[in-house]
């Protein structure tokens, strides 16, 4: 479709002339593309693009090294695709999300972005493909079938390290620093939302860093299946049109870019036909987002009231809470904590899905499982920080916990060896019932001694292992 109010050139490909903004960067591939697919106005993630245009940079570096580009060619491409790594040519990366399934029109788009700022910075004219050609210089040695899978390996492996680990670990050490200083704190525990025996504050928090704790192990366990990528494949995973010491060499410099494991397949056919690493490390993330709805849920409940609820916990006040009820406020942080794991949840439906859709040789549903992987990440590193931040670090224990252990029916537990199930069953069930303690009804029904009710009935020692 035609913008009136733009200044156009005519640029040329196999399917014949096309009308390219003036100012655009892009090509003609791109323009069909944009043409297309205009479904949703999403676009591939900053980190994604990053690792796109590190890719096209480190391709023209070995292809150089190899023999196979001339170094007046070789500099100016790699000096417009680090460009792109640094994010200065963004704008020009104009693609939907729902697109061709191969993510063909976004390597077009990055290899026509970068042959046209190369033929810039060598004082040609943008659009001629003279002297810097999109397919036979930039994308020597590629193709989209295994650039894409591997720009979403490594995208995922930077913002992993550099977005999502530290994040899920400053939030299990602010969940650790919780659990030493509610400690002493001795409150009645829940099964079934029902009372079970007593249990500290300090341990329920324990538990809630060990789940971060072992998600970060996971999370570990994803990077290790996302540094296996295509690259070298090319179309079918056969290698057809590159060097074969090509993408060995652009994986080592990109590990050494980045600073994370990048190794070249050993099975090509499978790393371009599925996407089972993309899948194993969202099946990683969902289980980070599961610990976090149960942590946040906890904390909402823990929070409650505060005359009507739990209220063993009180939540910092970051905003009011009601526009028609004065003073109320809500949980709001762990809230938002709680959607954004839905978020990810349904994100990994989606990757499911797509990971299922690996036709023969290759997989086409590489855009959509590249935005909902990323997203995933950037989502759960920023929820990590802000539920760290904003709810966490804040938290404070009340004095109901422990007011309640002594009335706690479940202290009927520690009677059990002493006077046997049935009998501490039915002190239980009198004491529900008649709103006495344990220890009076144990003073009545039983010749147990007031030392032994104080040994049995110790409340913090029924919750030590």
């Amino acid at each position: 479709m035609t913008d009136v109010s733009q200044e156009y050139r005519i640029e040329r490909d196999s399917m014949g002339e096309v009308q390219v903004p003036s100012a655009a960067l892009y090509g003609a591939q791109t323009r069909r593309a944009l043409e297309n697919f205009p479904i949703s106005g999403l676009r591939f993630p900053r980190r994604f693009i990053q690792a796109l245009g590190a890719i096209k940079l480190e391709a023209a570096e070995v292809n150089h090294e190899l023999g196979l580009l001339d170094g007046r060619l070789k500099d100016a491409i790699v000096e417009a695709a680090a460009e792109v790594v640094e994010g200065r040519l963004d704008d020009h990366f104009v693609l939907d999300v729902f697109q061709t399934g191969s993510g063909t029109s976004t390597n077009m788009n990055a290899n026509e972005v970068i042959a046209n700022r190369a033929i810039q910075i060598l004082g040609g004219e943008v659009g001629s493909k003279d002297p810097v050609h999109p397919n036979d210089h930039v994308n020597r040695g590629q193709s989209s079938n295994d650039v894409i899978p591997t720009a979403i390996h490594l995208a995922a492996l930077i913002s992993i390290k550099e977005d999502l680990l530290p994040g899920l670990e400053k939030l299990r050490s602010a969940l650790e620093r919780k659990a030493e200083e509610f400690d002493g704190v001795v409150k009645t525990g829940r099964t079934h939302l029902q009372d079970a025996t007593p249990i500290r504050l300090g341990q329920e928090f324990r538990g809630y860093a060990g789940q971060i704790e072992r998600g970060i192990e996971r999370v570990e366990r994803a990077r290790e299946e996302l540094s296996e990528v295509a690259l070298g494949g090319t179309a079918v995973g056969t290698g057809v049109n590159t060097h074969p010491e090509f993408a060995a060499k652009v994986c080592e410099r990109l590990s050494r870019r980045f600073g994370v494991e990048v190794r070249e397949t050993e099975n090509h056919f499978q790393a371009q036909s599925a996407l089972d690493g993309v899948v194993f490390a969202s099946g990683a993330l969902k289980t980070v987002a599961v610990s976090l709805m149960k942590i946040a849920n906890d904390i909402r409940w823990l929070g409650s009231g505060p005359r009507a609820g739990i209220a063993e916990i009180a939540l910092p006040e970051v905003q009011p809470g009601s526009s028609i009820m004065p003073g109320k406020v809500n949980p709001v942080i762990a809230e938002s904590a709680a959607m954004v794991a839905a978020q990810v949840m349904g994100n990994d439906a989606t990757i499911t899905a797509g990971g299922q859709s690996g036709n023969f040789e290759l997989n086409v549903m590489m855009p959509v499982m590249a935005h909902n992987l990323l997203e995933s990440i950037k989502i759960l590193s920023t929820t990590a920080n802000n539920f760290t931040d904003r709810c966490v670090a804040g938290l404070r224990a009340t004095e109901r916990g422990p007011e309640l252990v002594e009335q706690g029916l479940m202290l009927a537990t520690a009677l059990a060896p002493k006077i046997g199930y049935d009998a501490a069953a039915e002190i239980s069930k009198e004491a529900y019932r008649t709103g006495k303690t344990i220890r009076e009804l144990a003073r009545e029904r039983t010749d147990l001694s007031e030392e032994e009710l104080d040994r049995l009935l110790d409340a913090r020692k029924m919750t030590e292992v």
